[in-house]
């Protein structure tokens, strides 16, 4: 499974920026392995992330904002919903990823399993 991660190389948003650039660290310091996918050279990827990111996800206007997260076809989330997984420690939930052994998401997985089977 591939992380795919659309950004814009040219943003003017300072926040936008930001974001992105908080995603792609996270993901390369977490050793996750993401293809980042520019909206802004290439009309492809816009066209594709705009189709795909769900009707209830949209912002008012209907255009989403990079960066926007997807495991292959599957939407996982905007920065904002990336940003509540990373504070609650649950990035590779949110992610679609199974937890690398032994870490702390391998832990509260397995509680959160037993915990569902009872």
């Amino acid at each position: 499974m591939v992380i795919r991660v659309f950004l814009a190389s040219s943003s003017g948003s300072t926040a936008i920026k930001k974001k992105q650039q908080d995603v792609v660290a996270f993901l390369e310091a977490l050793k996750v392995e993401y293809d980042p996918l520019d909206i802004a050279c290439n009309e492809e990827n816009r066209m594709w992330m705009r189709e795909n990111v769900p009707e209830e996800k949209k912002p008012a206007n209907g255009i989403p904002l990079p960066p926007q997260i997807f495991n292959e076809e599957s939407y996982c989330g905007d920065y904002e919903t990336f940003f509540d997984a990373k504070e609650d420690n649950s990035v590779y939930a949110f992610l679609g990823l199974a937890p690398p052994p032994g870490s702390k998401d391998e832990e509260e997985a397995e509680v959160q399993e037993e915990e569902e089977a009872e």
